[in-house]
């Protein structure tokens, strides 16, 4: 995701249909594009639940990962490597400074981001930052994004859900409020708190919110793999991903984290 990474390639061709079709056209087809894109993509989910090696539940049991063990392990590595991030927390970027999609529900600056992974492309530079994070980030089978997740205090994210059944999310708790009551995340039915050094697995195409109701941060290493299935389901997940990365929704993320990458690490 640095200048040399796929997202250069992304970067070269927004340019090219920035200029051969109108803004108001392509912000037109955007949203046609994803609105009978969301719709495709929750009737294969209801396809990729009936392939689905582990159960098809709001919050998932850790072990049925076992090599989430060594990341647990590790967590105070990770948080080490966090600290200095955190130092200059005002540099980095909004959530919707990467994703302008997500500015519904986010459209404040409570919500930072550091991204280590992002749509399956490795950001070099920032991992350089993190070797010891990226290490244990490089045994997660099927990875597809990663990245510190920031929340201020008195931030609130609204019931939303997530694109796809295919992948499946883990948040590692690093920094948590010490009132955790007032700092939780709902998921489905399930009402789940965060606890240091432990994981929290979750399906976020269930509708989830979150809350931190403190006057502290909280911080998480999220992180996106792919759902245990049969093969033929991996087969199509695979296929979906494909073209997924080429659509403007992707294609623009990348370009965005790119020239933010750039100015962090050059400036």
């Amino acid at each position: 995701m640095t200048a040399s990474s796929p997202a250069g390639t992304a970067r070269s061709g927004s340019a090219a249909g920035s200029g051969s079709k109108p803004l108001g056209f392509r912000a037109r087809r955007r949203k046609l594009v994803m609105r009978f894109g969301k719709h495709a993509l929750r009737r294969i989910d209801l396809w990729f639940a009936r392939q689905s090696l582990v159960p098809n539940s709001p919050v998932l049991d850790p072990v049925l990962f076992p090599w989430l063990a060594e990341i647990e392990r590790g967590w105070r590595s990770v948080r080490a490597e966090l600290e200095p991030l955190l130092r200059d927390r005002e540099a980095l970027p909004r959530f919707q400074d990467i994703s302008r999609d997500q500015s519904r529900i986010s459209p404040d600056d409570k919500w930072r981001t550091f991204v280590l992974y992002g749509f399956g492309y490795r950001s070099e530079a920032n991992c350089r930052l993190c070797p010891e994070t990226a290490r244990l980030l490089s045994g997660v089978p099927g990875l597809e994004n990663a990245f510190f997740s920031i929340l201020a205090p008195g931030k609130r994210i609204p019931s939303h859900r997530g694109i796809t059944k295919g992948l499946i999310r883990c948040h590692l708790g690093l920094v948590i409020p010490s009132a955790s009551d007032r700092c939780r995340m709902r998921v489905g039915d399930v009402l789940c708190a965060w606890e240091p050094g432990r994981a929290l697995v979750f399906d976020d195409s269930f509708y989830h919110e979150v809350y931190n109701d403190t006057d502290e941060e909280r911080v998480v290493l999220l992180f996106d793999f792919a759902r245990p299935m049969t093969r033929r389901a991996r087969w199509v997940r695979r296929a979906l991903f494909t073209v997924f990365r080429r659509t403007a929704y992707v294609r623009d993320a990348l370009e965005l984290q790119a020239g933010w990458e750039q100015r962090y690490h050059t400036g």
